[in-house]
């Protein structure tokens, strides 16, 4: 359950890497066959600096309410970028990443080491929600970025997140938010709307992924309700946006030909035939009207933070 955003492939809007993401999140892929994270490890770790803003400004947001904190934990921190970030927001706290991958992990070391932290950042390896237990001691952060809804049973897993919190401790939780957008409705090519399409089909992936999560449980998707049925009173909930307009950097453009070229692997046999062709083409460098040459690539991505504190 290593994501963010594994998300990173930050993944679709309904919640997955920083993850990516992350975490993984790792878009945070999510596919459920055990990715090669080690190799995927790169392609995380670059679209989660590529969304290092809108993490920057979610962490000034707990920063307002979460004052010096000894202990923050990343549950499914990926290759460790936010991990870092929270290193740097916050400079007199210990920081532990916890994934299920240690080769994202092993990066996650490295960028310490580089950012000069190393002798403050921790990491343990292992499947959430139990590889928790082996913190040393209750954490005064936990961040969960897009790592929850690969977890069957997200109301368990909360009280487990819950449990590891000191008394006023803050439990932050990054799920939700907006699919993201990458092109015009119309692009030229193909009917207009390819995106909104995809969305249809991602959601009922997602759905289909929840269902075979081994021990799953349905539940509403009311964050705060969740939070507070862990016996954690809700604080605040602030969506972030990531709003990189035309014309696309390199990396930019890079993580969109990788966004789309997850989702026409994992998507295709569900989508139209028209708008795989669409897809085709939109991934094929030879083709003009592709991600590779087109002007009008951007990102517009909303992540959706909900925060809750454990009672003192």
């Amino acid at each position: 359950m290593a994501h963010h955003h594994h998300g990173n492939e930050h993944g679709h809007g309904y919640g997955h890497g920083q993850g990516t993401g992350h975490g993984h999140g790792h878009g945070r892929g999510d596919e459920h066959v055990h990715p090669d994270w080690a190799e995927m490890g790169p392609m995380l770790e670059s679209s989660a600096e590529l969304f290092a803003s809108l993490y920057e400004r979610a962490l000034g947001w707990l920063a307002q309410e979460v004052t010096e904190p000894g202990l923050i934990v990343d549950a499914g921190s990926g290759p460790g970028v936010v991990a870092c970030l929270f290193a740097e927001t916050f400079p007199g706290a210990r920081i532990v990443a916890v994934d299920g991958s240690e080769p994202l992990l092993e990066r996650a070391r490295a960028r310490a080491e580089r950012q000069g932290i190393a002798d403050r950042f921790g990491t343990i390896t292992g499947e959430l929600p139990d590889v928790l237990g082996e913190l040393d001691y209750p954490a005064d952060l936990l961040w969960a970025s897009r790592s929850l809804h690969h977890l069957g049973d997200q109301r368990a897993a909360l009280a487990a997140f819950a449990e590891r919190l000191a008394p006023g401790g803050t439990l932050a939780l990054v799920e939700g938010g907006l699919p993201p957008r990458y092109l015009p409705r119309d692009i030229g090519i193909g009917r207009p709307g390819l995106q909104a399409r995809i969305d249809a089909v991602e959601a009922e992936w997602f759905t289909r992924m929840r269902h075979e999560l081994p021990g799953h449980v349905a539940v509403t998707e009311d964050w705060p309700a969740l939070l507070a049925a862990a016996g954690l009173k809700p604080t605040r909930s602030h969506t972030f946006l990531l709003d990189l307009p035309a014309p696309a950097s390199e990396r930019t453009r890079a993580y969109v030909i990788t966004s789309l070229s997850h989702r026409r692997d994992r998507l295709g046999e569900a989508l139209d035939a028209e708008d795989v062709a669409t897809l085709d083409r939109l991934l094929d460098p030879d083709d003009e009207a592709s991600l590779h040459h087109r002007p009008d690539v951007f990102v517009l991505e909303a992540h959706t933070v909900h925060t809750a504190v454990r009672p003192g």
